[in-house]
């Protein structure tokens, strides 16, 4: 009941670890003084007391309220690791929190990116002005494509190629550049994956359309059949991780199996499940990943990035050029020789991308996907209650971003919900299903889960207000609810 039962320097000298103790704000001087009478009973056996154990020593007579920080920068140094951790990462978190002049005015954005913010990433963009051929403002983009690539591969087999442009532009660099001859059987589960097929049709590849429901899990038999009878040589497969249409996720280890079987290179549109969801490119067959700064990165949009495999990479530079901005090995080779990219960057979103880096590395990619999947259970348990239905079952969501069913209220109106939880600074998204009607939550972000909360709060509000308005129309008077 958030009071001190047991700590020790030792982890396995406890059941359960609620956190680590990293300081006192106030004890009593009553409890202070069973502390001493404490010591002087121990001191004949033992002439040493850590005040950690006088605590615990006292616990069952005073209650000590212990407190859960979550969001505090802090950490020990004991050793270089430590220390290295505290220089690159904890120090540099500490200074942005001291060069926040004034909070920004907070929206919560339930769309699916750009995402809400920190203070501290939207400050880090206030910098003097620098030109982006300078060695110093090469540093901070040699410091963002290193720190992507180990976010879920290892720098010496990876690398991360960075883009100025949306998403879309990294999805397109990759099949642009290293598509060659033979065909890629690009997977169509949601709006997404369509994406892709128009940029294939775009660039005049050799593709294969792969069709799914963008509700329900890929028939791995049935691909795996495509894979083994096409007439066509297959060099490629391409396939949205998190359709962002839906939530639905599709099985990265069991698609890198397939085309580890079959030779074939693997191609990941992970733009909204890089750094919520644990991704290993060299156990999942990973060659080429695309994502961008503005979603579960929790950076400012315009940065697109593609993570890749070196030595497929490298495998791609006979590959005639489609365009000049997108071509992968061109930007790829022109930062390994000058840590510059080839065309004007984005300058202050790349200095909000370092920050937002920091703060993904402090919290930890799997500390992230326990706060999202937090949310998300918040989230359903909500709009079960009212009444309401999402589209893709739990085994097969990302518990990210979520369709949910329209109410079948003939008063509900997209626009009219949107605009009333507008003004009250929630942000929501259309859905993209041609044929269903469907709205998007998305749970990402610099969100918790009291934000959720108010969130069904105001939803619920909004349904009651149009169920009400239904019942005093129903009898086919006019009547106008300006709460509604």
């Amino acid at each position: 009941d958030g009071h001190l039962l047991n700590m020790s320097k030792e982890k396995k000298a406890l059941k359960n670890i609620y956190g680590e103790f990293i300081g006192i704000t106030k004890i009593s001087y009553k409890a202070y003084k069973k502390m001493c009478s404490l010591a002087k009973s121990v001191i004949p056996i033992k002439p040493k007391l850590d005040y950690e154990e006088a605590l615990v020593g006292i616990s069952s007579k005073v209650k000590f309220d212990v407190e859960m920080l979550q969001d505090i920068v802090w950490g020990e140094v004991d050793d270089n690791t430590q220390w290295n951790r505290a220089v690159d990462v904890i120090y540099p978190l500490i200074k942005a929190r001291e060069s926040v002049p004034l909070p920004v005015k907070r929206n919560i954005l339930l769309n699916p990116g750009p995402a809400t913010t920190t203070d501290t990433v939207k400050y880090a963009q206030i910098i003097p002005d620098i030109c982006p051929r300078e060695k110093e403002f090469g540093e901070v983009m040699e410091f963002i494509s290193t720190e992507l690539t180990k976010f879920v591969a290892n720098s010496e087999d990876f690398t991360t190629i960075l883009f100025g442009g949306s998403g879309t532009s990294s999805v397109e660099a990759i099949l642009s550049s290293v598509v060659d001859q033979h065909a890629v059987i690009i997977i169509n589960n949601g709006v997404y994956g369509k994406r892709m097929c128009q940029i294939a049709d775009a660039n005049q590849l050799n593709y294969l359309e792969y069709k799914s429901p963008t509700d329900n899990a890929l028939d791995l038999k049935n691909l795996e059949n495509l894979l083994r009878t096409s007439h066509k040589k297959i060099s490629h497969l391409a396939i949205v991780h998190n359709e962002t249409t839906t939530g639905l996720l599709n099985p990265l280890d069991a698609i890198g199996t397939l085309c580890k079987k079959y030779e074939i290179k693997l191609i990941v549109d992970a733009m909204s499940s890089f750094a919520a969801i644990p991704i290993n490119m060299k156990e999942m067959n990973i060659s080429f990943l695309a994502a961008s700064s503005n979603k579960n990165l929790q950076g400012m949009a315009g940065v697109s990035f593609v993570i890749a495999n070196k030595e497929h990479l490298e495998g791609t530079k006979e590959i005639n050029p489609r365009n000049l901005y997108l071509h992968l090995y061109s930007q790829y080779k022109h930062f390994e020789m000058t840590k510059q990219m080839r065309f004007t960057p984005p300058v202050q979103t790349l200095y909000a991308l370092k920050q937002a880096i920091l703060e993904a590395k402090w919290e930890g990619i799997k500390n992230r996907k326990l706060r999202y999947d937090k949310m998300w259970e918040i989230l359903i348990e909500g709009i079960n209650r009212l009444g309401l239905e999402h589209l893709v079952n739990k085994e097969s969501h990302s518990k990210i971003i979520t369709a949910i069913m329209e109410p079948p209220n003939p008063n509900y109106d997209f626009k009219q919900m949107h605009d009333f939880l507008y003004e009250k600074g929630f942000t929501i998204y259309p859905g993209k299903l041609e044929n269903l009607n469907t709205f998007r939550i998305a749970n990402i972000g610099d969100l918790n889960d009291q934000d959720i909360e108010k969130f069904i709060e105001l939803l619920e509000q909004y349904i009651n207000g149009i169920s009400e308005c239904y019942h005093l129309t129903k009898g086919g008077e006019e009547v106008v609810d300006s709460k509604t």
